[in-house]
């Protein structure tokens, strides 16, 4: 059923000042919705701030061309974040994802609204508009934008079309349905061009992302007879590419290109030692499930989860919980 977005108009034309905020590491379907709501809210009047746990991958600072986004800490401390009339998260439901931003979600009064198409979730005391079939969040907000009545901005647009381009492989996942191309299409409506936004987003890569790809896939493994592909990035591989943390992005995806292989995942080491894990399926076999054994979650062909290292640990941690999953099989 379509999410009837009038209690959230309502809200926007009640109040004056908002905050929006996504989840660490945030990638361009993140960005993307709070850019396109962030220009929904400042074309009626309003005070409008982003806040995230984290900063924006410099291949997303595209999206966010008035330099909107802030991370937060320093002028965008808790305590400011707190101060504003309705605090808004989109495409998280997840405490964990948040970080300090949650902190300052907890602490704050505001009318708390989650707009997110994740089927993992946590209770963020808030008035939720979700939709677990919606293919990324980018569709939720370009409906909303919709609902309301609102133009599309050029800058939006383009914000939204990238938001649920990259979370749907480029329009080839299984989660792409009628309602995905039809939304994408309104947006090329109002002016994109999906030629511009591919090159920013994959057309830039930079050398030392490249030598860093070469490294991990140089070390993918098979196990459960080819059924699952797996790889890891250790802190010095960054050291010796030069190459950044947000360039291991779409790297599982390639693993799960091996013909034969019905799961994927990737480790990478963070700066204390832990294991940022991305999950991905093309089976039946759910990853949210998955990941949510450790604290994480997704969706069920796409997840996320963050394990305690060291990193060779958390490799053979998921790798059992990948096998179990699969019914039992034995690393190759």
């Amino acid at each position: 059923m379509p999410i009837d977005w009038q209690p959230l108009i309502r809200i926007i034309d009640a109040h004056e000042r908002f905050v929006i905020s996504s989840h660490v590491r945030p990638d361009a379907d993140a960005i993307g919705s709070e850019m396109g709501l962030a220009s929904l809210l400042q074309h009626r009047g309003k005070q409008v701030r982003v806040v995230n746990p984290s900063p924006t991958p410099n291949h997303l600072k595209f999206l966010d061309p008035q330099g909107l986004i802030q991370k937060i800490g320093g002028a965008a401390s808790i305590a400011a974040v707190c101060d504003t009339d309705v605090h808004i998260v989109v495409d998280t439901s997840a405490w964990q994802q948040l970080q300090d931003v949650g902190t300052a979600l907890r602490k704050s009064t505001a009318v708390k609204v989650v707009v997110d198409h994740h089927l993992s979730s946590d209770d963020l005391g808030a008035i939720e508009f979700k939709d677990v079939t919606a293919a990324a969040a980018g569709v939720l907000v370009t409906e909303l934008i919709e609902a309301a009545g609102d133009p599309f901005s050029p800058v939006q647009a383009d914000a939204l079309f990238a938001a649920m381009a990259t979370d749907t492989g480029w329009f080839r996942f299984p989660n792409v349905d009628a309602r995905t191309l039809r939304t994408a299409a309104r947006l090329v409506d109002a002016g994109v061009q999906p030629h511009a936004i591919y090159r920013e987003l994959y057309e830039r890569s930079s050398l030392a992302r490249l030598k860093l790809h070469s490294v991990a896939l140089g070390r993918v493994t098979l196990a459960c007879g080819g059924r699952i592909a797996h790889t890891l990035v250790t802190r010095q591989d960054f050291v010796d590419t030069g190459a950044q943390p947000s360039d291991t992005e779409d790297l599982v995806n390639s693993c799960l290109t091996i013909e034969g292989a019905e799961a994927a995942f990737i480790l990478v080491e963070q700066a204390d030692g832990n294991a940022k894990g991305s999950l991905r399926s093309r089976s039946d076999l759910s990853v949210a499930a998955i990941a949510e054994q450790f604290g994480g979650g997704g969706h069920r062909q796409a997840a996320g989860v963050m394990l305690p290292g060291p990193i060779l640990t958390a490799q053979a941690t998921l790798l059992t919980a990948f096998e179990k999953a699969m019914g039992g099989c034995t690393a190759q």
